[in-house]
């Protein structure tokens, strides 16, 4: 392959709408990006159209494709996560040579990019699995890019992503999270965020139409004044757009909308991994589990006619109210994040990889689904203190949730009241409690499970020495091994 064709930058494998839209922004960036697709006349219509006019330049094989790139050369997929990864891998390899890079930009398992980082190496080449975030807007126009694998590999990807990535205060939203599978990782957890951050939402805008009684333009008032405060948000602006939104016979379309809810399966995958992990993501899990429930539709149709509940409307101060279901909603999503970078955490400890917590943070700040004008103060409690236990020990945070909770509080017991679920805001308060409690009733729970099972307990006084009590007088000293998430 002689040098005279290598003319650009990157090559992108997949045009689907975010592969072009990618491209598209990487071209207004100053990059000249080879576009490649398995359907080969895919890369004619989109050099015809969408791409007429730009510096775009197209390949009709992967080997054409490698002979476009400049060393070192940059083949980046963006196709769906699984085998279609690893048969594009295997097709781009022999084309290559020792220091070009392999992007996989999908939404993969970070178990994949851990195997394929090792593979590739082997072979003397470099990985990096990049989570990108923002849909096919943030793709266009400035996604959150989250890279990880081989760190070689950063110097040279670094002025096209962080070109191409969103900026928040002219800081780009993509910076190298870590090793291996971490990338991937940190975007598996983002989508358990906003899992969980959906969820929350969806829970006050079931409490204020049932149990208020707001009509869809109040509703949508209200989600436009919480994002002009503390709750400012990508998630809460497009509630207030989905609210306001009529049907062509002027009804909100929103209610015409099968209340089932469909997943893709990384809020599950983050839920798992937390299980595995032992980090109580309670959150995230509730989240999963709620989008479960919805699904079973016909059995909550039967359920509705056979099983009672309160019919209670709210009677206080509505106004009052509002501003309470507010505060409980930024105090249960404070909780989220704590959780999720508790999960990071753990993570990292586990796998070595060195992640930047604030980094992250920052990624997140822009261009993604999650972002927040919140994650600005996650930045600011990692940037002051990088080895923060937890976010909710933060001054900023811990002063927030301190004053949220009667509030926070006060929902929930309303909510009960009135039979309305808050899954997500009610596990969220169950952990806030949990943890500042000094003591739990796991003790009880240690001494059952040495009753039944002989599975042993620690002593206050002697922690590290298990110990085993015959509670019966019928049973021996013979213990169970135990261990531990």
């Amino acid at each position: 392959m002689s040098d005279q064709k290598a003319v650009a930058d990157i090559g992108l494998i997949g045009l689907a709408v975010m592969g072009q839209n990618l491209i598209l922004n990487m071209n207004d960036k100053g990059f000249v990006v080879c576009a490649y697709n398995r359907t080969v006349s895919k890369v004619d219509q989109f050099l015809e159209n969408e791409a007429k006019g730009t510096n775009v330049v197209g390949a009709h094989s992967i080997e054409e494709l490698c002979a476009k790139l400049k060393r070192p050369r940059k083949v980046m997929m963006l196709v769906k996560a699984g085998q279609a990864v690893d048969d594009f891998i295997e097709q781009i390899i022999p084309y290559l040579e020792p220091g070009d890079i392999i992007i996989d930009g999908g939404n993969s398992h970070f178990p994949d990019s851990i195997r394929r980082t090792k593979y590739l190496e082997s072979k003397g080449l470099l990985f990096v699995g990049a989570g990108v975030s923002g849909g096919e807007e943030g793709a266009r126009h400035g996604p959150s890019i989250m890279p990880g694998g081989s760190p070689k590999a950063w110097e040279s990807l670094k002025p096209i992503f962080q070109a191409a990535a969103a900026k928040t205060d002219g800081e780009p939203c993509c910076d190298w999270v870590g090793e291996d599978g971490a990338g991937h990782y940190v975007k598996m957890v983002h989508n358990g965020i906003e899992y969980g951050d959906m969820q929350l939402i969806s829970e006050t805008y079931q409490i204020m139409k049932e149990g208020l009684g707001l009509s869809h333009d109040e509703m949508a008032a209200v989600f436009d004044t919480w994002n002009k405060g503390e709750l400012d948000s990508y998630l809460i602006e497009i509630t207030r757009d989905i609210l306001k939104y009529r049907d062509t016979d002027g009804t909100p379309l929103v209610e015409k909308i099968r209340d089932t809810a469909g997943q893709k399966g990384t809020g599950k995958w983050t839920a798992i991994d937390a299980l595995d992990r032992g980090i109580p993501l309670t959150l995230v899990g509730e989240a999963v589990f709620s989008r479960c429930l919805s699904s079973l539709k016909e059995e909550r149709q039967h359920a509705s006619k056979l099983l009672p509940g309160p019919q209670g409307k709210f009677t206080g101060d509505k106004h009052k109210f509002l501003d309470q279901l507010g505060q409980a909603l930024y105090a249960a999503k404070i909780v989220s994040y704590a959780q999720g970078f508790m999960l990071m955490r753990q993570a990292a400890k586990e796998n070595n990889w060195n992640l930047n917590n604030a980094g992250i943070a920052l990624m997140w700040r822009g261009g993604c689904i999650i972002r927040s004008v919140f994650l600005g103060k996650i930045k600011d409690a990692y940037t002051n203190k990088p080895d923060l236990e937890n976010i909710l020990f933060d001054p900023f945070f811990r002063d927030a949730v301190t004053k949220a909770q009667d509030a926070w509080r006060a929902v929930i017991s309303n909510a009960v009241l009135m039979g309305i679920p808050t899954p997500a805001l009610s596990t969220a308060l169950n952990f806030y409690d949990g943890l500042r409690h000094e003591r739990l009733p796991a003790n009880l729970l240690q001494a059952q499970r040495d009753y039944f099972g002989a599975h042993t307990y620690e002593l206050d006084d002697q922690p590290g020495q298990w110990v085993h009590t015959n509670w019966t007088g019928r049973g021996g000293t013979t213990s169970a091994s135990s261990y531990s998430a």
